[in-house]
C-alpha cells in the first residue's frame, strides 16, 4: 500500500472507530452526538492524536450537508415553500442583516478591526451552521413546529445569502479588484448562475422522473441509489461551478423531486450516506480548531466568544418574539442559530487571501466560530431539559371543549379524506377535535369551525392533551398505513374503552387492522369505487334498484372474501394511490369558529388570517 493510500486507510479508520465511540458516549452523558463529533475531531486531529489528516476529511465532509440539504428539499414541496416565502425574506434578512450589523459594531469599536475586516467578520458570524441547526431540530423532532419552520427559513435565506458575500470580499479588498475593474464579469457570472439555476429547474421537472422509471423498470436498485447520488452530487457540483452554494443545489433538486412518486425511494438511498457524512464534516471542523491559538488568548478568545454568542442569541430571540413566537421556543431557536456556519471556514480564509484579516484574526475568527459550534449543541441541550421545568403549566382546556361525550370525535389526520369525515360530523353538529402534523391541513381546519391541535398523532402525549381520553370514537385517517397502526396500538395501550375507526390503505392493511382488533375499517377507495361501478351499471340500461342491489351484493362478497382471506392468509398487492391536490371549503356554514387548542395551532391559523387577507 503507498504512502498516500496508507494515509488515507487510516483517516477511515480513526473517523470510523470515533464516530461508533463518540456517539453513544455522547448519548450516556446527555449530549448532543453533533458535541461528540466536535470533541473526538480535535482528539484525533494535528493537536491530538494526529491519525487523521484534516485536509482529506473536509474535502469527503461537505457532502454531508449537501445531503442534508437535498433530503430537506425533498420533504418539502414548491407550495410550501411559496407559503413560507414571509419568513424566508422577512425573518431571514432581518436576522441576517441586524447579527452582521451587531457583530460588525463590536469588531470595529470592542476589537479594534479595520472597517472591511469588521464586515467580513461580522457577516461570517452571522452565518449559522445549516448542518448543526437542522440536526438539533431533527433530534426533537422539532422541524416541522412554528420555531423550527422560522429557522429552517432563516438558513435557507443565509445559503442564498452566501453568493452575495461572496462576491463582496473582493470589492472590500484593499486596493482595485479585478470585480470593480471589470463590471463585466460580474454581469457574466450573475448570467451564468441564471442558467445553471434554470438547467436544474428544467431537468428536475422533465428529465428525472423519467430517468427515474426506465431505472425502476430495470429492477437493479443499485442503479437507483447511483442515480439518487448522481442527482445530488449534480446539482451540487453545478452550483460551485458557477460559484453559489453546494447545499443550495443540492436542496433545489430535492425541492423539484419532492412530488416525484419515487421520492421514498430517493431519500432511503441517500439518506444512509447523509448520516455518516455529516459525522465526517463535525469531526473536521473539530481536527480544524487550531488550540495553540486557543490557549495562548485563552482570555479575549472566551470574552469574544461570550460576546457574540450573546448577542447573536439576543438578536434572534428579538426576531421571533417579534413574530409572535413564546419565549420558549424563541429561547430554543437562538441557541439553535448560535453556531457559526460551515460558511465561516470559507469565508475567514478568502478575507485573509485577499488582504482585508490579518494571520491572527483570521486564526482568532476560524478559533471562534469553532467553539460557537461546541457552545451551541449544549447550551441547546441545557435549555431543552430546563424549559419544561420553568415553564409554567398549561392551563387546562375549558370544561366545555369535550364534555360531549356521546359526541365528542377524535379525528387524527385532515387529508381528503379526514376533511369528509368532518364534513359529515359537523354537519350533523357533533364536536370535532383535528389532530395534524401538515401546517397546510392545520390551515384547511381553520375554516370548518372545529377545535384544532397541531402536533403527531402516534404519540400518546399529543393524544391525551388534544382530549383523547374523553372522546367515544377516534377516527384515524391518516394516508401512511405504519402512522395508522401506531396510533391503534397506542389507543389499544391506554385507552381501551374507546372506538377506533381507521381508513385503511389496502387489502393487506385492512386485515392487519382486523388483527388489530378495530372497531370499524374501510379502505379508502372501496365505496367510491362501488358508487362509481353502480353509475357506470346504470349507463349501460341497468336499472337504480338492479344497480344498487348489485353493488350491495358486491359489498358482501368482497367482504366476505376479505373476511376468508384474513383466516387463510391470503394477501393482495397493494396499489398505490396518488392524492389530488385541492382547496378544501366546508360545505355548510360553521355555527361557530375554529379554536385551536396549542400554541402552534393558533400560531398556523393566526398567520393563515393574515395570507387570505
Amino acid at each position: 500500500m503507498h504512502g498516500e493510500d496508507h494515509a488515507l486507510f487510516v483517516s477511515a479508520l480513526a473517523l470510523l472507530s470515533a464516530a461508533v465511540i463518540s456517539v453513544p458516549l455522547a448519548r450516556r452523558l446527555g449530549f448532543s452526538p453533533i458535541v461528540g463529533y466536535l470533541l473526538v475531531g480535535i482528539a484525533i486531529g494535528p493537536v491530538g492524536l494526529n491519525v487523521a489528516d484534516p485536509s482529506v476529511v473536509s474535502t469527503v465532509a461537505e457532502l454531508g450537508v449537501v445531503m442534508l440539504l437535498f433530503l430537506i428539499g425533498l420533504e418539502l414541496k414548491p407550495s410550501r415553500l411559496l407559503s413560507m416565502g414571509r419568513y424566508i425574506f422577512g425573518l431571514g434578512a432581518a436576522q441576517l442583516l441586524l447579527s452582521g450589523l451587531a457583530f460588525a459594531l463590536l469588531a470595529y469599536f470592542v476589537f479594534g478591526f479595520g472597517v472591511a475586516a469588521a464586515l467580513v467578520s461580522g457577516m461570517a458570524l452571522s452565518v449559522s451552521g445549516t448542518a448543526i441547526a437542522l440536526q438539533l431540530l431533527n433530534e426533537r423532532n422539532d422541524l416541522t413546529s412554528p420555531y423550527g419552520q422560522r429557522t429552517f427559513s432563516i438558513l435557507l435565506f443565509q445559503d442564498i445569502a452566501v453568493v452575495p458575500l461572496l462576491a463582496l470580499v473582493p470589492l472590500l479588498a484593499p486596493g482595485e479588484s479585478t470585480l470593480a475593474q471589470d463590471p463585466m464579469a460580474a454581469l457574466l457570472r450573475a448570467g451564468t448562475a441564471i442558467v445553471a439555476l434554470a438547467v436544474i429547474v428544467v431537468a428536475g421537472r422533465y428529465l428525472l422522473n423519467p430517468l427515474f422509471r426506465v431505472l425502476a423498470r430495470s429492477g437493479a436498485r443499485e442503479a437507483m441509489t447511483a442515480a439518487a447520488l448522481l442527482v445530488v452530487l449534480g446539482a451540487a457540483g453545478l452550483m460551485e461551478a458557477v460559484g453559489m452554494s453546494m447545499a443550495l443545489g443540492a436542496f433545489l433538486a430535492g425541492l423539484l423531486l419532492s412530488e416525484s412518486t419515487f421520492r421514498h425511494e430517493l431519500e432511503a438511498n441517500v439518506d444512509a450516506f447523509r448520516g455518516l457524512l455529516l459525522a465526517m464534516f463535525f469531526m473536521s471542523v473539530g481536527m480544524s480548531l487550531n488550540v495553540a491559538v486557543v490557549v495562548h488568548n485563552m482570555g479575549p478568545l472566551l470574552i469574544a466568544t461570550l460576546l457574540v454568542s450573546l448577542t447573536k442569541c439576543a438578536v434572534v430571540y428579538s426576531v421571533f418574539r417579534n413574530d409572535n413566537i413564546p419565549s420558549p421556543q424563541s429561547a430554543l431557536a437562538a441557541v439553535v442559530l448560535l453556531p457559526a456556519g460551515e460558511f465561516a471556514f470559507v469565508l475567514f480564509p478568502l478575507g485573509l487571501s485577499t488582504g482585508i484579516l490579518k494571520p491572527d484574526q483570521a486564526d482568532l475568527l476560524i478559533a471562534m466560530a469553532a467553539l460557537t459550534m461546541i457552545i451551541g449543541p449544549l447550551l441547546f441541550a441545557a435549555i431543552a431539559r430546563l424549559l419544561p421545568r420553568l415553564a409554567p403549566a398549561e392551563p387546562e382546556p375549558e370544561a366545555d371543549d369535550f364534555s360531549d361525550a356521546d359526541g365528542s370525535v377524535l379525528v387524527i389526520g385532515f387529508g381528503r379524506f379526514g376533511q369528509i369525515v368532518s364534513q359529515c360530523l359537523l354537519a350533523e353538529g357533533v364536536s370535532v377535535t383535528i389532530i395534524d402534523n401538515d401546517v397546510e391541513m392545520i390551515q384547511s381546519a381553520g375554516r370548518f369551525g372545529v377545535h384544532i391541535y397541531y402536533g403527531d398523532g402516534t404519540r400518546l402525549d399529543v393524544l391525551r392533551a388534544a382530549g383523547a381520553e374523553s372522546c367515544k370514537v377516534i377516527c384515524v385517517c391518516v394516508d401512511d398505513k405504519e402512522d395508522a397502526n401506531r396510533i391503534v396500538e397506542v389507543v389499544k395501550a391506554s385507552m381501551p374503552g374507546t372506538e377506533l375507526f381507521v381508513r385503511s390503505f389496502d387489502r393487506i392493511h385492512s386485515m392487519e387492522l382486523m388483527r388489530l382488533g378495530v372497531d370499524f375499517e374501510i379502505r379508502e377507495t372501496l365505496e367510491s369505487a362501488l358508487g362509481f361501478g353502480g353509475r357506470t351499471l346504470q349507463a349501460m340500461g341497468v336499472s337504480a334498484e338492479a344497480a344498487g342491489a348489485r353493488v350491495a351484493d358486491v359489498r358482501a362478497r368482497d367482504r366476505a372474501r376479505l373476511e376468508r382471506q384474513l383466516e387463510e392468509g391470503i394477501f393482495a398487492p397493494p396499489e398505490p394511490q396518488r392524492p389530488r391536490k385541492v382547496e378544501p371549503e366546508p360545505l355548510h356554514i360553521p355555527e361557530k369558529p375554529a379554536r385551536p387548542l396549542n400554541a402552534e395551532a393558533q400560531d398556523i391559523l393566526s398567520h393563515e388570517t393574515e395570507f387570505s387577507g
